[in-house]
């Protein structure tokens, strides 16, 4: 199978970025690049400077940068540098 028979116009990630981004992110687990150490993003350290547009989420573990969130122009950006991999948890589906 040719692998451009699988590719689909960018658009149609929203799906999958709606269940990464729409859950409580509190409880979403990621492992930092600097320790390797696992927890919840809620259990980190968060910096927040009062000058300035935007906050730092620090590693509990050996404080390295897992996330930073910028806001101005209307807008939010997050830059994950300091995250291996972002883990959300799924809401159990209906019965």
């Amino acid at each position: 199978m040719d692998e451009t028979e699988l590719r689909l116009d960018g658009n149609a990630v929203a799906g999958i970025l709606q269940e990464m981004f729409v859950p409580e992110l509190t409880a979403a687990r990621g492992r930092c690049v600097g320790c390797g150490e696992v927890g919840e993003m809620g259990a980190q350290h968060l910096y927040m400077y009062p000058h300035a547009p935007g906050a730092v989420l620090r590693c509990r573990f050996c404080e390295g940068v897992l996330a930073v969130m910028v806001r101005g122009g209307g807008r939010v950006r997050m830059a994950l540098h300091g995250l291996v991999w972002l883990e959300v948890p799924q809401p159990a589906a209906p019965a």
